[in-house]
């Protein structure tokens, strides 16, 4: 089931609530991958978000992800220019995920400056294939196109986990929007993986999305995205993302905590 049909496949709950079923073409494992999981929570928020533009997606990764999962939006607040969501994810298992997301209105401001320069890169069609294979990448990676365009592949034993990889949604339907963006933004592997020498299992804890423009636009789907492994320590990775259109201009940046079995 491609993005589009998987989005539109939610069933509408009593209230606001609104349950969907995760294919296995999603998973990762035993959960759903990280991005589709956060992007379900957003959907259930922007009914809402009292139709402002989304600023910031902060999110818990609680409990394994799969089966028929309820997402139960909550309004926190609602001010003049900002509406402020709480998500709950639950299932058989009980909390599964926990957001919270904020919308806000544009306002005038004297400030108006982006210092995030992306890296020096060739274009999409001179960067090579991310996985090895296609059997490498986890189930979910075969919804995204990702190619390695700066750093080095997983498992690859690089000195350190800085990559730089072109990726899209391989279902052409998938609007240039912000909901599309977040399920595309969690797409690579933890940048620490390029440092492994052998498999080693990982797992998203926390993830802090920020967007940065109200206009998502790009060409031929095409995002550039940066991953760079700040810490590893006592098991646990720090990470921060940053993303840019095909332009090369700033779209979002992240901050990621991984948890690492290896």
């Amino acid at each position: 089931m491609n993005y589009t049909d998987l989005l539109a496949s939610g069933i509408d709950g009593d209230g606001p609530s609104r349950s969907t079923t995760i294919p296995d073409t999603w998973m990762q494992g035993r959960t759903a991958y990280g991005g589709l999981t956060a992007a379900l929570c957003l959907q259930a928020a922007q009914p809402l978000g009292g139709g402002l533009p989304v600023r910031a997606v902060q999110v818990a990764f609680v409990g394994p992800v799969n089966a028929t999962v309820t997402c139960v939006p909550t309004l926190l607040r609602q001010g003049k220019n900002t509406v402020f969501v709480h998500v709950r994810m639950s299932g058989e298992d009980g909390i599964l995920a926990d957001a919270i997301i904020t919308f806000g209105a544009a306002r005038d401001s004297s400030l108006d400056f982006a210092h995030l320069p992306p890296p020096a890169v060739a274009p999409p069609g001179q960067a090579v294939s991310y996985f090895r294979s296609d059997r490498q990448g986890p189930a979910f990676a075969t919804n995204f196109e990702m190619l390695l365009a700066g750093g080095h592949p997983p498992m690859s034993g690089a000195p350190e986990g800085d990559m730089s990889i072109w990726m899209r949604h391989r279902d052409t339907n998938a609007p240039n929007d912000a909901l599309a963006l977040l399920a595309l933004g969690d797409a690579p592997p933890p940048a620490a993986m390029s440092m492994f020498t052998a498999p080693g299992r990982i797992s998203s804890m926390t993830w802090m999305a920020e967007f940065l423009t109200e206009t998502i636009d790009t060409e031929d789907r095409w995002f550039l995205a940066r991953h760079v492994a700040q810490t590893a320590r006592n098991g646990y990775s720090s990470q921060e993302m940053t993303m840019w259109n095909s332009r090369r201009e700033p779209v979002m940046v992240g901050r990621q905590t991984i948890a690492v079995f290896l």
